[in-house]
């Protein structure tokens, strides 16, 4: 499929073809392109493994089951992967768009698995026929495009990095809750020393190092960690080196109307995200996302998610985690997510491949994580700086978005009085900002009745005025571009403050100014006035 892109190679550059001018289109060479790959799956390798471990936890599952388990979302993750990056006709955005298990499963999957009369049977065939469903209203989802402005976007995105704050702190205390050592002092200082690094290789000069500073961190992490006691590679060659996927290894799918119902749930859920990611996706690499993009990308979603059960997994969807990593490093190109993908596929046939990854400690994917999580908020952050926040209620949607998107992050129990269907859709940080955001759009900039002018201290205007002496110093052909005012033939008219105002006129008056650019080399400190030589 990539050879159809005809992509042509220069080097050691990445190369974007003629015929496209999208930059997640660009070819890296082979070598690169393996080992940004292999970045992408050390980011979101704690993540695509927590999911099944919980559930096979859940289920009391023997090592080697829950081994098949794990190795079989790696693989589905990697065909998911492959699909969304490189893409076909109707399926896949063709973005560089890492694919996992959702988290916002787990808590529905738990409560199947503990009915009466339900086991993972019941859970695969509520994911089957749910994904189904999602596959058949994708077109439709995708339409909500129309109602995710900048104001709505950089908000989701903001509120995606901000929800994922916990999971790296998480991850940096020792990702197990129950263990003794859980949020001891080494794990601590193991994760700000991967954090260090981290940034170290970011600031140095060289491009290439500062691109691989996130695979550096963790490698140079888990070696520290070596001498911490804290990377244990013993577990490393246990059990077959290679294995086939199972189908159906876990039993044959049994349908259940209420599972089924309340997995619906987590297919709209997770299609939201996907949106989200797929907008901040699009955002982070400059690439513009529209209906069909998302329409083929959450098709993609839905078809893996489908499948995924065949091979003992679960509902898929776009990894926010990624999305950090391509803004930190630059790295855009989609080929490099979709060798991420192969490399998926291979840990998922050699579980070997995927015992050396999990031997890197969770605080050092946890010092990874700060960087990567706090890159998404700044993404949006950045979103927003194009938002106009006067004289409109842009920034009420976007305080409180973030706000009731932060309620079940930072108080989980927040909603445990309310009925299961509510605490799918809002214990996600994620998808609460997203809804809510969604939701005042349409309030205050979609259905303008009731909507006053100056009817609330966040939409006020400033007062302005402008004095007639002000008004005296403007000439005929003077413009304002960007905040600078040019005169008439283009030059900026440069803006003196009150403190050296004085200094500045008796310097004309002395003749020591005679141009309008040695007015700048005065403020920049590269001319000296009459002033500034007496010492005044």
């Amino acid at each position: 499929m990539m050879s159809s892109q005809k992509i042509p190679r220069s080097g050691g550059r990445s190369s974007i073809p003629a015929s496209s001018d999208r930059p997640e289109d660009a070819w890296l060479p082979v070598g690169k392109l393996i080992t940004f790959g292999f970045q992408h799956v050390l980011t979101m390798y704690g993540g695509i493994i927590a999911v099944p471990l919980v559930v096979a936890n859940a289920m009391h599952l023997s090592p080697g089951r829950s081994a098949i388990m794990v190795t079989a979302s790696l693989f589905v993750g990697g065909l998911a992967t492959i699909l969304q990056s490189v893409g076909v006709p109707f399926l896949g955005a063709k973005l560089p768009v890492v694919q996992g298990v959702t988290f916002g499963g787990v808590a529905t999957m738990l409560a199947i698995l503990a009915t009466p009369g339900s086991d993972i049977t019941t859970v695969l065939g509520a994911v089957i026929v749910a994904s189904i469903i999602g596959l058949l209203i994708a077109p439709f989802f995708a339409s909500v495009v129309r109602f995710l402005p900048p104001v709505v976007t950089g908000t989701v995105i903001a509120g995606i990095g901000l929800s994922l704050v916990p999971v790296a702190s998480d991850w940096a205390m020792g990702g197990d809750s129950e263990s003794g050592d859980y949020g001891s002092m080494p794990h601590v200082i193991l994760a700000f020393v991967t954090l260090a690094v981290t940034l170290f290789f970011s600031k140095i000069g060289s491009a290439a190092l500062s691109r691989l500073s996130i695979l550096l961190g963790l490698v140079l992490g888990t070696i520290v960690g070596i001498f911490m006691g804290l990377t244990d590679f013993s577990e490393v060659g246990d059990g077959a080196w290679a294995a086939l996927p199972e189908f159906f290894g876990f039993g044959w799918p049994t349908f259940d109307p209420a599972a089924i119902i309340s997995m619906v749930i987590v297919i709209l859920v997770a299609m939201t995200e996907s949106v989200a990611n797929l907008l901040a996706v699009g955002e982070v690499v400059g690439s513009r996302v529209g209906r069909r993009r998302i329409s083929r990308g959450l098709r993609a979603d839905m078809l893996s998610s489908a499948v995924a059960p065949v091979f003992g997994s679960f509902t898929q969807t776009a990894f926010s985690q990624n999305i950090g990593l391509i803004a930190l490093t630059g790295v855009r190109s989609r080929f490099v997510v979709a060798t991420g993908g192969v490399i998926l596929v291979i840990m998922g046939l050699l579980p070997i491949l995927g015992q050396v990854v999990a031997a890197i400690p969770m605080p050092v994917l946890g010092g990874a994580g700060m960087v990567l999580f706090g890159t998404v908020a700044g993404s949006g952050i950045r979103t927003l700086k194009s938002v106009p926040f006067e004289g409109n209620m842009n920034l009420v949607i976007v305080s409180v978005s973030l706000a009731f998107g932060m309620v079940p992050v930072v108080q989980p129990d927040i909603y445990e009085g309310f009925p299961s269907w509510f605490q799918t859709i809002f214990t996600s940080g994620i998808s609460s900002t997203a809804f809510m955001a969604v939701l005042l759009n349409l309030v205050f900039n979609e259905l303008h009745l009731g909507n006053p002018k100056g009817a609330s201290v966040f939409a006020a205007r400033p007062v302005r005025y402008m004095t007639s002496s002000d008004l005296q110093k403007l000439q005929e052909g003077d413009v304002v571009t960007d905040g600078k005012l040019l005169d008439r033939d283009g030059e900026e008219v440069p803006t003196v403050p009150d403190s050296r105002t004085e200094e500045i006129r008796q310097a004309i008056d002395s003749g020591e100014v005679t141009d309008t650019s040695e007015i700048r080399l005065i403020l920049d400190g590269t001319k000296k006035t009459p002033a500034d030589r007496t010492g005044n």
